[in-house]
């Protein structure tokens, strides 16, 4: 009995000391208490699993981040290294025939080599991490969209498996998330290469002088991080069934948050794979109960940021006052356990009071329940697509979830997957990119739930009905308007949408058909600026360099010709045309100030509106179109102030 009591008490012991030694473990298991007490959709089997896909990529990255923190460096590079290696692999497999185990080959040396150069530029070249791997972030991404001239590749199917599940519930990324966390934890715990890690973080002088060639470490340590970033860029697009030019933009300071909440010291010479796994499990506990919950999209990354920052510090108290010798008890015990549940306290607190002040509740729960996956909301038009779904929603009595996938396919695809597991009655998606939502859109209809794609459509996938405006004719009249405005002769330049999209795709297309009416047009440069002001800005800025003499300008929404008009100055409305396509409040403005000369209207509350009352439809079973059109209509200076959108 007495030695039954010594082994119970020792175990209750060690799960105290194990708590109390990681601050990120008992975050996590917080989080996990806090999201299952607000959400009854968060502690299922399903949304679990959800939650170990969604923390796949990130881990993964994060545990090749591990390596190079340990031994006091950076890697900023590990997000644009994954999209190159993956966009290798389709590129290579899809587009030259390359068989897919050396495609696959050629994606991971991507990756070593990408480590080698870093590695090469720190040891050899003295440059510091941070320039040459900040350096590598730019090339990597470069690369990736000159090789896949700015469009998604379809990946190979053999390789689209890792996104799928093994069994029917155990999803792959989350197995090779494991695999690839086991062999991290062997490298640092049980190799040479892995002790040198923390000798070279803890004193790189006093490893230079015991006889480590530091300088050699360090390529192989960057190597290992290129090879990681390779097998996410990989399990990435295998989920997205495409390689994304532009995919894993910012991972790079997820995997760096996760490293550091995980307990390692961006000093150096801490850090355990554990740890770097419990980080990236936190964040993804955190964005998937955020969704679950309702939380505005823009307060999400408020409350994201408050937490990390919140965990970070007081893990690093923690860890001073363990430093600190405390009389009558183990050294650091009570200012370790004090700061621990300070840690959790925090957390919880930061939880809870942000989803009592931020959740949007609902006032029944009999309510139907609709998801909408927004492609953005920082833009004008998906901003009111979100406006008029939300005044519809109210007068219908429907409980709508709305998120913000920040432009990024591999967020929207955690959202719609999170969407799919829980009690919702329909979706709607406005896709980041038309290729990449398919898998999401597939599980959906595996589920029975109904899905209404919105201003874009979705390939390789069947959705119940797309509401959107007819973007070709759209197209088409911007380039009959810059045509008779012209007088059917002159040169102009073209700001194409982000790439991938059917939107873009559809635009272009009509721009081209217009154009043909007006031979003496030359289009004389055609530059993606992704629906951005900014970036339409600075297109417009470079292309102007090269053709001083431009005329016209057709921009395939008002951000870009926003962007543009201000490039131009006062040139604006005066020597050149611009002709903008979805009729925003900014682009009417400017329509009515002369800069704008004309916009091919839409009417996004409109297709919010529609979108709505069709997924009601849906969800009670009745039957809805499966294309509903929009009309579009060119607004100019004479007919602006009677235009009601």
């Amino acid at each position: 009995m007495a030695t039954d009591t010594l082994k119970s008490g020792a175990s209750a012991g060690g799960l105290r000391r194990l708590l109390l030694d990681n601050g990120a473990l008992t975050a996590l298991i917080v989080l996990v208490i806090a999201m299952s007490a607000l959400s009854g959709d968060f502690l299922t089997t399903d949304n679990l699993l959800n939650v170990g896909v969604q923390a796949a990529v990130t881990a993964i990255l994060a545990f090749g981040v591990t390596f190079v923190i340990v031994s006091a460096g950076i890697d900023l590079s590990v997000g644009s290294v994954a999209a190159l290696s993956a966009t290798v692999l389709a590129w290579s497999a899809t587009q030259h025939g390359v068989p897919v185990f050396i495609a696959v080959v050629l994606a991971v040396v991507t990756g070593i080599a990408a480590g080698l150069v870093n590695g090469f530029l720190i040891a050899y070249g003295k440059l510091p991490p941070f320039i040459a791997t900040l350096a590598m972030l730019s090339v990597a991404r470069g690369l990736s969209l000159v090789i896949s001239e700015g469009s998604p590749i379809a990946f190979p199917d053999s390789v689209s498996h890792l996104g799928d599940t093994l069994g029917g519930w155990l999803p792959v990324p989350v197995l090779v998330m494991v695999v690839m966390g086991l062999l991290a934890a062997f490298v640092l715990g049980r190799t040479y290469i892995g002790r040198s890690m923390y000798a070279i973080g803890g004193n790189e002088e006093a490893a230079r002088l015991s006889g480590l060639r530091v300088k050699k470490q360090k390529l192989a340590i960057y190597a290992f991080s290129g090879v990681f970033a390779a097998v996410a860029g990989v399990v990435l697009a295998a989920r997205l069934s495409s390689a994304q030019p532009q995919a894993a933009d910012g991972y790079e300071l997820d995997a760096i948050a996760a490293v550091v909440i995980g307990g390692a010291s961006l000093a150096g010479g801490t850090g355990k794979a554990s740890g770097t796994l419990i980080g990236a499990l936190i964040l993804a506990v955190l964005r998937n109960g955020l969704n679950l919950l309702n939380v505005s999209a823009f307060w999400q990354q408020v409350v994201i940021g408050v937490v990390i920052a919140l965990a970070v510090l007081l893990d690093t108290l923690r860890r001073k006052a363990g430093a600190t010798p405390v009389a009558g008890a183990p050294q650091g015990g009570k200012g370790r356990q004090a700061a621990t549940y300070g840690l959790a306290a925090v957390v919880t607190v930061a939880i809870v009071g942000a989803t009592s002040f931020l959740h949007n509740d609902s006032s029944s729960t009999a309510n139907p329940k609709v998801g909408l996956s927004l492609s953005t909301l920082n833009n004008p038009f998906f901003v009111q697509i979100r406006s008029g779904a939300q005044a519809e929603a109210k007068k219908l009595g429907v409980d709508l979830t709305v998120t913000d996938a920040q432009n990024d396919a591999s967020q929207q695809a955690n959202q719609l997957q999170n969407f799919t597991s829980s009690s919702l009655g329909a979706i709607i998606v406005n896709p980041v990119d038309s290729d990449a939502a398919s898998n999401s859109v597939k599980a959906a209809d595996k589920a029975k739930i109904p899905v209404i794609a919105v201003d874009r459509g979705v390939n390789k996938a069947s959705v119940d009905a797309l509401v959107a405006s007819d973007n070709i004719a759209g197209g088409e009249l911007a380039a009959r308007t810059i045509g008779e405005k012209l007088g059917g002769k002159g040169k102009i330049v073209i700001l194409q949408g982000q790439a991938g999209t059917s939107a873009a795709r559809e635009r272009a297309q009509g721009f081209a058909q217009g154009l043909k009416a007006y031979p003496g047009i030359q289009v004389v440069a055609q530059q993606p600026a992704d629906f951005d002001r900014t970036k339409g800005l600075d297109v417009m800025s470079n292309l102007l360099q090269a053709h001083p003499d431009v005329q016209g300008v057709i921009a395939a929404n008002d951000e870009m010709a926003l962007g543009a008009i201000k490039a131009l100055g006062s040139k604006a409305g005066k020597s050149v045309s611009v002709v903008g396509f979805d009729g925003t409040p900014d682009g009417l403005n400017a329509v009515k100030g002369g800069t704008l000369f004309a916009s091919v209207a839409q009417q996004p509350s409109q297709l919010g509106k529609i979108a709505v009352d069709n997924a009601l439809k849906a969800l009670q079973g009745k039957k809805v179109e499966e294309t509903i059109k929009v009309p579009v209509k060119v607004v100019t200076k004479e007919n602006v102030a009677g235009f009601t959108g």
